[in-house]
C-alpha cells in the first residue's frame, strides 16, 4: 500500500528508499510501540465516528471521541485542478501551451483500463469496498511496520485525493507555504483527512473519485495527471497506454523522484514489476499478460514539456502578442496576478486568427532574407485580412530565447510597444515608415476633390520658416531651407529626392508611384494639414512607442519620420483594399475553458474611414508602383499573377526599408532594417547575405521578401480586381517625358536575391 502523502511537486529531501529502515533495534521498537498507540487512538476515534449512527455509544471516552470526530470539518470544495491553456491557429493547429502545472484533464473513459486497474492494485486494493477509509488497511500497515515486514502506508485513494485537492487549492491560491507534508501530519491532520474522505465518498461515486485522482496526481514536474504523464514519458495518450506502461506510471506516484524512469530506470522497473505482480495476484491480468509485460524494458519516448511562447511550435511572437492581449484584459481577472492565474492554470482554449499555411511561408521568407545574419539585421512580415482585420501571419527572423549563432530577442518587431491603455505589448515600438506614408497625403488630395493626374510643382525644394502652409486647427512645424540653416535658424537643408532629375513639374500620380519627396510636399502645400491629420487618424496609424497620434503638422511626418508598427501599417493599407472601410486588428476569435464557458474574445469592428472613390483612386495609382514606379525592380513579379497594389519606403539613413502591398484579400507589410534598440544604425555600405549594398532601398530586400511571400499567400484569399476610380479622378494621363525610364537609385539586385527560398529551408 502507498504512503499516505499527497503526490505533489515538492518532494521531501533526503527521502529514504521505500522499505529501507534505520536506527538501533531498541529505538525502532520504541518508535514502533509509540506508533502502535497513536494509530490505535486514531482507529478508535475513527471506528467510533463510523459506528455512532448505528449504535449507542457507551462511556465518556467514547462520547468524547465521537464528539471530536463529528466536529471536524466535513466539507471539501473540489475545484478543477490547474489545467494547461492551449493557443490554436484558426485552422486548429497548436501554437503553444501555457501551464503552471502541465495537466490535461481527461475522463475515465479516456484512460486505458490498465492504468485504472494498476493504480487500484498498488495503491488501494480495497478501493471499491471501503467508504473512504480502510480500517483493515490501517491495522495491516501497523502490523507490517511493527513486525519488520516493511514500511506500509494506510491512506486510501480517496484520502490521497483529498490531500491532493487540499494541496492544489493552497498552491493555486499562492499559499503553498501552508501545505502540510506527509511526514509533518499530526493525528489531528490525519483524522481531518479521514473525515473529509468519508464525506467525499457520500458525494461522489468511486469512478468519479478515481477519475479525479488520476487527473490531479503528480508524476513529474512536467507531468501532472495521467494524460500529461502519458504524453511526457511515452509520447502517447492515457487511453492508449499499454499494460507495462500503465504499470510503470502507477508505480511512479508512490515516490516520483525515486521511481522516475528517466533518472532511475532500475528503480522504476522494480516498482513496475511489483505493480504487475499485484495485478496478477488480484486477478486483474492473466499470467500470459504478466509474463509479456515483465519481459519488456522501460522503453521511454520522452516528449519534453514546452511551456509558453518560448516553446511555441510556430509563431512565438504572435503567441506573445496573444498572451499580452489576455493579460491586459480585465475580463480575465481584476489584476495581473489573477489574469496570469487564468492563463496558466485556467485550462483555456484560445482560438486565434493565425493561418498556419501563411505563417509557415512567412517564416521561411524572413529567415532567408538576411541569411546567417551576424550583424543582426531585422526582417519581418505581417498580414491582415481586409474586411475583418484578422491577423493571418506574423513572423520575424529572430529566436525567442538565446541560441548560439542566432539573433535573439523577445521584442516583437510587428507590434506596438504599448496598447491604447498604456499596457505593455512587448513590441519594438515601430520603425520609420519612410515613403509608405505618402499615400495618405495623396488620399487626402483625392478626398478634397482633386484629380489624380493634376500637375504639381515638384521642382520646389525650399520650404522655409514662414512658408504659408494651410491649417485650420494648428501650426505646421519644421522647415527645409539650406539658407536659413546656414543663417543659424531652426531649419534643415533643402528637401532632397532620392534621385536627380525629378525636380520638375509632374503629374501627382506620377510623383506618388515614383515616390518623389518634392511631389508629396507640393501636394501637401495645397491641402489643409488638419484634413491630412484626419486621414492618417482614420486609417488607424499612430506612434508605435506610446500609441499617440502621429502629428501630421510636423513636416517630417509627411515622409514617415516617426516609428509605426508593421501591423498597423499593413492594416492601414488594408483599408484601401477594403474600399475605404477600416477594421481594427483582431488576433483572438474564441476563448473557452474546459467546462465550455466562453470568455471575451475580439470581434471584427469596422467603420467607414475613407470614401470608396478615394480608396479606389489610391489603389489605381499604387498598382503602378510595381509596373513602372519605385517597385519596378522587385522580383518576382507579383502583379502578373494577381491584381496587387504596393508602396516602397526607405528611411533617411536607409536603416528602415519597406514594401507594403495588398490584394483585395490580404495586406502585408514587409520590413527589413535595423531593429536593435535605438534603431539608429544606417543601412549604408553594408554586406547582407553575402551581398554588398551602398545603401539599402525598399525594393532590394523587403521587396523580394514581400513578393515571394505574396506569390504563395495571396492565392489562399480572394484576389479580385480593384474597382476603378470614378472618371472625374482620371482625366487624361500626362505622358512621360522623352527618354523616361523608371527610377533606379542603385543597380538592379542580382538574381540570387530574388530567388524563392526552398520550402524546406535548405
Amino acid at each position: 500500500m502507498a504512503q499516505g502523502r499527497p503526490r505533489q511537486r515538492r518532494l521531501t529531501q533526503g527521502r529514504l528508499a521505500p522499505g529501507k529502515r534505520t536506527g538501533s533495534g531498541l529505538g525502532t521498537a520504541f518508535l514502533g510501540l509509540l506508533g502502535y498507540v497513536t494509530v490505535s487512538v486514531v482507529c478508535g476515534v475513527l471506528v467510533a465516528g463510523l459506528v455512532v449512527p448505528g449504535i449507542a455509544a457507551a462511556g465518556v471516552a467514547g462520547r468524547n471521541s465521537i464528539t471530536f470526530f463529528n466536529q471536524l470539518p466535513s466539507a471539501l470544495t473540489v475545484d478543477p485542478p490547474s489545467q494547461s491553456t492551449k493557443v490554436l491557429t484558426a485552422d486548429g493547429k497548436l501554437v503553444a501551451t501555457f501551464y503552471a502545472e502541465n495537466r490535461v484533464k481527461v475522463g475515465l473513459d479516456q484512460m486505458s483500463p490498465y492504468i485504472k486497474d494498476a493504480i487500484v492494485a498498488v495503491e488501494d486494493r480495497r478501493f471499491y469496498e471501503h467508504a473512504g477509509v480502510d480500517p483493515q488497511g490501517i491495522l495491516r500497515a501497523l502490523s507490517s511496520n511493527l513486525s519488520g515486514g516493511g514500511r506500509q502506508g494506510a491512506s486510501t485513494l480517496t484520502q490521497q485525493y483529498v490531500a491532493n485537492v487540499v494541496t492544489e487549492s493552497l498552491v493555486s491560491s499562492d499559499r503553498g507555504d501552508e501545505v502540510i507534508r506527509s511526514g509533518q501530519k499530526t493525528v489531528g491532520d490525519k483524522l481531518r483527512e479521514m473525515k473529509l474522505a468519508i464525506e467525499l465518498e457520500k458525494k461522489y461515486t468511486k469512478d468519479q473519485i478515481l477519475e479525479g485522482y488520476l487527473n490531479i496526481v503528480f508524476f513529474n514536474r512536467d507531468a501532472y495527471g495521467i494524460e500529461a504523464a502519458s504524453r511526457y514519458f511515452f509520447s502517447t495518450t492515457a487511453k492508449d497506454l499499454t499494460l507495462p506502461q500503465a504499470a510503470l506510471l502507477a508505480g511512479v506516484v508512490n515516490s516520483p523522484s525515486f521511481y522516475d524512469p528517466a533518472v532511475h530506470p532500475e528503480n522504476a522497473l522494480q516498482r513496475r514489476d511489483e505493480v504487475l505482480a499485484r495485478m496478477l495476484s488480484q486477478g486483474k491480468i492473466m499470467q500470459a499478460e504478466y509474463n509479456a509485460a515483465v519481459a519488456t524494458g522501460v522503453d521511454l519516448k520522452i516528449t519534453p514539456g514546452n511551456q509558453g511562447c518560448a516553446g511555441a511550435t510556430m509563431a512565438p511572437y504572435f503567441c506573445d502578442y496573444v498572451s499580452h492581449l489576455i493579460l491586459n484584459n480585465p475580463a480575465y481577472g481584476v489584476d495581473l496576478a489573477s489574469r496570469q492565474k487564468k492563463l496558466y492554470r485556467g485550462g483555456l482554449t484560445i482560438t486565434t486568427t493565425l493561418d498556419s499555411r501563411l505563417q509557415k511561408v512567412a517564416q521561411v521568407q524572413v529567415d532567408a532574407t538576411a541569411g546567417a545574419n551576424p550583424d543582426k539585421w531585422g526582417a519581418s512580415l505581417v498580414s491582415v485580412a481586409p474586411g475583418s482585420g484578422k491577423i493571418l501571419a506574423m513572423a520575424q527572423n529572430t529566436v525567442f530565447l538565446p541560441q548560439p549563432g542566432k539573433f535573439d530577442t523577445q521584442l516583437n518587431f510587428n507590434v506596438d510597444s504599448k496598447d491604447a491603455d498604456g499596457n505593455d505589448l512587448n513590441g519594438a515600438g515601430g520603425f520609420q515608415p519612410g515613403s509608405t506614408m505618402k499615400p495618405f497625403t495623396f488620399a487626402e488630395w483625392l478626398n478634397a476633390g482633386k484629380p489624380l493626374t493634376a500637375r504639381v510643382d515638384a521642382s520646389r525644394r525650399s520650404y522655409p520658416l514662414g512658408f504659408r502652409w494651410k491649417s485650420s486647427c494648428g501650426k505646421v512645424l519644421g522647415a527645409y531651407s539650406t539658407a536659413q540653416r546656414r543663417a543659424g535658424l531652426d531649419a534643415t537643408d533643402d528637401l532632397q529626392n532620392n534621385d536627380a532629375g525629378y525636380y520638375r513639374p509632374m503629374a501627382i500620380d506620377y510623383g506618388l508611384y515614383n515616390s518623389i519627396n518634392t511631389a508629396t510636399f507640393a501636394t501637401a502645400a495645397q491641402l489643409d494639414f488638419c484634413n491630412i491629420q484626419k486621414m492618417v487618424d482614420a486609417v488607424g496609424l499612430h506612434s508605435g512607442l506610446d500609441n499617440a497620434p502621429i502629428n501630421m503638422h510636423q513636416l517630417g511626418n509627411l515622409l514617415g519620420a516617426i516609428g509605426v508598427a508593421p501591423l498597423h501599417l499593413a492594416n492601414a493599407y488594408a483599408t484601401f483594399a477594403n474600399d475605404g472601410t477600416y477594421c481594427t486588428p483582431v488576433a483572438i476569435t474564441k476563448v473557452t475553458d474546459t467546462t465550455g464557458q466562453s470568455f471575451p474574445a475580439e470581434t471584427t469592428d469596422c467603420r467607414g474611414a475613407v470614401k470608396a472613390e478615394v480608396a479606389r483612386g489610391v489603389n489605381s495609382v499604387l498598382q503602378d508602383v510595381l509596373k513602372r514606379g519605385s517597385g519596378v525592380w522587385i522580383k518576382p513579379k507579383v502583379h502578373t499573377q494577381f491584381p496587387v497594389a504596393a508602396k516602397t519606403g526607405t528611411s533617411n539613413n536607409n536603416g528602415a526599408t519597406w514594401v507594403v502591398g495588398y490584394t483585395s484579400g490580404i495586406a502585408t507589410a514587409s520590413f527589413f532594417g535595423d531593429a536593435l534598440e535605438g534603431q539608429k544604425r544606417p543601412g549604408q555600405n553594408v554586406t547582407i547575405n553575402g551581398q554588398f549594398y551602398k545603401g539599402i532601398d525598399g525594393y532590394m530586400l523587403a521587396g523580394p521578401q514581400w513578393a515571394n511571400y505574396m506569390l504563395q499567400a495571396a492565392g489562399s484569399y480572394p484576389a479580385a480586381p480593384f474597382p476603378a476610380p470614378p472618371a472625374s479622378m482620371t482625366r487624361q494621363q500626362v505622358p512621360s517625358p522623352p527618354g523616361w525610364i523608371p527610377r533606379q537609385p542603385f543597380p538592379q539586385p542580382p538574381g540570387w536575391m530574388t530567388r524563392q527560398p526552398c520550402p524546406a529551408g535548405c
